[in-house]
């Protein structure tokens, strides 16, 4: 007899070789607490486009930088938006998901974010500091990201790289969301140690900080990230808003926060498949 209950395609790659993380451990701990409601399989970013159509749902998680896939990717998301697909996140995000044009547009609005140029006779619009970072506008988890000194700036190939000033921050910060209800925040007491991740009660400011920039990206149904350091005088700026396949760091949770955050996801599933 056909299992009455839903089934829910997760898109992982586990062998991903993430810098001070564990992909792998992460996906299988919430497949398998996932599979408690869901009729749950695991696959491949490169197979989604392939899968999807047999399953209610997708859920894409820790499937790493899609520059490691870009066509795959692509094909997946071209066919789900037009197939109607429901996926999770959703697939319409204006955060890390379309690139990196959004801290383009949040440093013309104003918004509280780490300054950014994308073409060389804007550099003086960015404050002088001792080093810039310069970042891939497709790329995800440092890849292709230098460190560069002022006089080297004028080498760089601009059209597809975005700049910035290298911040001498207190220390980074993760704020966590399930659609747009906050579920915790982790921070790095060492600035040198991203990963070194601790429980952090943010305070209301933080919070407020936080929440902007979620309802600036209006993505009804999904988990973002918002990546936020804390600069010398005590601002919190945007680093990265990351709304495809945010880590979780769900090992640097406490068991109750933990299952609380599963128990959110589970929920949310659930409403996107009851809305038909």
């Amino acid at each position: 007899m056909p299992s009455a209950r839903p089934r829910l395609l997760h898109v992982t790659d586990l062998a991903y070789p993430a810098a001070g993380r564990r992909y792998c451990d992460e996906d299988i701990h919430l497949s398998a607490r996932l599979g408690e409601d869901f009729d749950t399989a695991l696959c491949h970013p490169r197979q989604a486009a392939a899968l999807m159509d047999s399953f209610d749902a997708v859920l894409v998680r820790n499937s790493g930088p899609v520059l490691g896939h870009l066509a795959a990717h692509r094909e997946f998301r071209d066919r789900a938006l037009a197939a109607g697909t429901r996926v999770y996140n959703e697939l319409t995000g204006q955060g890390d998901m379309a690139g990196k044009q959004y801290l383009l547009d949040l440093t013309a609005a104003g918004h509280p974010v780490i300054p950014t140029v994308d073409r060389p006779e804007d550099l003086g619009l960015l404050p002088r500091a001792d080093a810039y970072v310069v970042k891939p506008r497709l790329g995800a988890d440092s890849v292709g990201l230098r460190v560069l000194a002022p006089d080297e700036l004028g080498g760089v190939e601009y059209g597809d790289v975005l700049v910035q000033p290298r911040i001498d921050f207190v220390h980074e910060v993760s704020f966590y969301f399930v659609d747009d209800a906050f579920q915790y925040a982790l921070y790095a007491p060492d600035p040198r140690r991203r990963w070194e991740l601790v429980p952090y009660e943010p305070t209301g400011e933080d919070l407020e900080f936080a929440r902007r920039f979620v309802a600036w990206n209006t993505i009804s149904h999904g988990i973002q990230r918002v990546d936020a350091c804390r600069a010398p005088d005590g601002r919190l700026l945007l680093v990265e808003l990351e709304d495809l396949n945010p880590y979780l760091s769900l090992d640097a949770l406490p068991a109750e926060r933990r299952d609380a955050f599963v128990d959110a996801l589970k929920a949310a599933l659930h409403r996107l498949l009851d809305r038909g």
